[in-house]
């Protein structure tokens, strides 16, 4: 049998192209049941099992800093990125409204609840766009490498970036950084088919066997990424390589996610176009920032 053509893709982007009918739609009985017997639906968290994708796991956009940038106080909420009296030094945001619009707004105690309905408004996006640019000394990147460069070489003291990056700089390269995971934002990751693609039963088979709790597990032991299903991440253990507890590495962690956003991908869609012409328009048109 030859292979089946499969595509990793996030879960807005799964989602964008199966409205577009660019993807094929999977069968509801594709997904095994947990080990206990628990029906798939039940298992995966909510959002997880979408008419074209199956979500695989959970990363996240967050901020990490250097340890020996603050050898006092260290920074503990998502606020402390703003802050930079009691927190100075060069910051290093990703050049996109998302996870920077959720985390102005956070910084003025705004419930996670109301982010997007607040977002919704131009008063919304004048408080999180004044929040913006009120850092000084912003460092702007496009390439996920970045921020750990940055942070690496000691030109910013907090830095946004992906939890698995950092993870990385953290154990393989013993970078002095601490993740802050107050604020996170969630995404999904997930296996999807093109629709026409040759072969999809063998893509579904892989599809099957890949999202099981067992290989789910197994996954977490790679790289710290959240399994979405709920059997899954009752079981998670040490990292392969470091022995690291990877509970504790993992967005999905009940610690680690108490402070977790879940990206709106539905308002992301309906909105991204205006919202990053706004971003652009305001951050961007006066020299008040370090662009990477």
């Amino acid at each position: 049998m030859s292979p089946g053509t499969l595509l990793d893709m996030t879960r807005s982007e799964a989602m964008a192209a199966c409205e577009e009918g660019l993807l094929k739609p999977l069968p509801p009985e594709l997904t095994a049941s947990a080990p206990d017997g628990t029906p798939a639906s039940q298992d995966f968290l909510p959002g997880a099992l979408g008419r074209c994708f199956i979500s695989h796991s959970i990363f996240a956009t967050v901020v990490a800093y250097r340890r020996d940038a603050f050898p006092g106080e260290r920074p503990t909420r998502i606020a402390d990125l703003f802050d930079q009296q009691r927190f100075p030094g060069p910051r290093a945001l990703q050049r996109t409204p998302a996870a920077n619009l959720e985390w102005a707004l956070l910084s003025y105690r705004v419930p996670r609840e109301e982010l997007y309905r607040l977002l919704s408004t131009r008063r919304g996006l004048d408080l999180a766009f004044a929040r913006l640019q009120s850092i000084d000394n912003i460092h702007w990147w496009e390439s996920g490498e970045t921020p750990v460069h940055l942070l690496e070489e000691g030109r910013v003291v907090m830095a946004s970036g992906y939890n698995g990056r950092f993870f990385a700089a953290m154990v393989e390269r013993d970078l002095p950084i601490e993740i802050l995971w107050d604020g996170q934002l969630q995404e999904h990751e997930t296996w999807a088919i093109p629709r026409g693609a040759p072969n999809p039963e063998a893509a579904q088979t892989f599809i099957r066997f890949a999202t099981t709790s067992e290989r789910q597990v197994e996954l977490a032991r790679h790289i710290p990424y959240g399994p979405t299903r709920r059997s899954a991440a009752m079981q998670v253990t040490t990292h392969r390589d470091s022995g690291l507890d990877m509970r504790l590495h993992i967005p999905t962690h009940p610690i680690n996610a108490q402070g977790a956003v879940t990206k709106d991908e539905t308002w992301y869609a309906r909105t991204q176009e205006r919202i990053e012409a706004l971003f652009r328009e305001t951050l961007f048109r006066e020299a008040l920032t370090t662009q990477e």
